[in-house]
């Protein structure tokens, strides 16, 4: 880790913790998992070390798909930390809602075309929020944080992935939520096609109807 000076806190997650850095006099981001405590410690390394292993490659397997993701500088598997390039630009949960309708409509159908291609190639993010979208001045749209990623081409993981995401709009963009989904389908159809995409839809349409089944059993 020489040549690396940890800086200011970017991001404090039940996953891991982002901090800003310098590596080799470039800006860089340190991804730190920190030991949870109330895990065995066993257990707990090797969590966190298959996880610090596996989000480089999804990563590079994301970038082989098309997908723009920070570069990897270091991965020190011991130690459960990564050196990433840091990404100039706004998260799109920043500039999402204030966008006028029409560019907002085109970056959701981009990053739906993005979502088609981790699919196609059989990586699932994971963790599909506006907060782990970077768009930098030139309109690149880049995906960060594979952290609870995984290799996976089965229809049921891609439903998950893209109901994860539908959830973060209606929460986070709920006055756009209806028309970015649509924006963002409409990308996805033109990387999938349509049946492909149909096939995806119904299985959110079924998570949905599983999620309001166990809602209704819960009622008092």
């Amino acid at each position: 880790m020489d040549n690396l000076t940890r800086g200011t806190l970017l991001k404090k997650g039940a996953e891991a913790s982002l901090y800003l850095a310098e590596w080799h006099g470039r800006r860089a981001v340190i991804k730190m998992r920190l030991p949870k405590t109330y895990r065995p410690t066993q257990l707990d390394q090797q969590i966190r070390r298959q996880r610090t292993v596996r989000e480089p490659q999804l990563m590079h397997e994301a970038k082989l798909a098309g997908v723009s993701t920070p570069l990897i500088y270091l991965v020190d598997v011991a130690n459960a930390v990564i050196v990433m390039e840091y990404l100039d630009g706004k998260q799109v949960k920043q500039v999402l809602d204030n966008l006028p309708p029409e560019e907002r409509r085109d970056l959701c159908v981009v990053i739906g075309g993005l979502i088609g291609k981790l699919h196609v190639h059989g990586v699932v993010h994971g963790d599909l929020t506006t907060s782990n979208m970077i768009l930098a001045s030139n309109g690149k749209v880049s995906l960060v944080d594979f952290g609870l990623g995984e290799k996976n081409t089965e229809l049921e993981a891609q439903g998950v992935d893209l109901h994860l995401l539908k959830r973060a709009l209606q929460s986070t963009h709920f006055q756009n939520a209806n028309a970015c989904f649509t924006a963002v389908l409409e990308g996805y159809r033109q990387v999938l096609g349509s049946e492909g995409t149909e096939r995806v839809l119904e299985k959110i349409r079924e998570i949905e109807r599983r999620g309001r089944y166990i809602a209704d059993r819960q009622q008092p």
